[in-house]
């Protein structure tokens, strides 16, 4: 098949270029290192243009991310998450994002209507992150492979290596 006479069927050029047409940057900055239900928490807040992540919204995003920790451990978790505060343009959202036994991962999603952050509650089964969402999970996954995995020395310092290695600012 030669993808500049023909696509596949269920490529939408259509939804594909109205998407390109209307990508932007979103605001990204860190919001600290936090402990919640036993684990070491690195928060980012995301903001859509117009949006911006408060300081309750933060502290309800950590309230549903030490709820969803809680259990960590029947799932198999190390001990280190990332949580995602999403002030997005179609609502908000939370994403706990928990690093795992055998190099994995697990991925809780929280959605709701934008500013009001005590009616978040677990997305869709399949729901995934978003492209913003990525990036910075993106980031992670290599602060976490280079100061925790491959780092050397203590473990103590290799954990403040990985809570002081974030991302801020414009994310496409």
């Amino acid at each position: 098949m030669d993808l500049h006479d023909e696509l596949p069927p269920a490529v939408s050029a259509q939804a594909l270029l109205a998407l390109a047409e209307g990508h932007h940057t979103r605001a990204t900055r860190p919001l600290g290192v936090h402990e919640c239900a036993g684990h070491l928490v690195k928060a980012y807040a995301i903001e859509a243009p117009g949006r911006t992540v408060t300081g309750p919204d933060t502290e309800e995003a950590l309230r549903i991310a030490a709820g969803h920790l809680a259990l960590g451990g029947l799932r198999g978790s190390l001990g280190l998450s990332v949580v995602l505060v999403h002030a997005g343009g179609d609502g908000d959202y939370v994403l706990v994002h928990t690093w795992i036994e055998g190099h994995m991962a697990d991925l809780a999603v929280f959605t709701g209507p934008a500013g009001r952050p005590r009616e978040l509650r677990p997305g869709r089964a399949g729901l995934a992150p978003c492209v913003w969402e990525a990036a910075v999970l993106s980031h992670e996954r290599d602060a976490y492979s280079r100061h925790v995995l491959d780092g050397t020395g203590p473990l103590a310092g290799r954990l403040a290596a990985w809570g002081a290695d974030t991302v801020e600012g414009e994310l496409r």
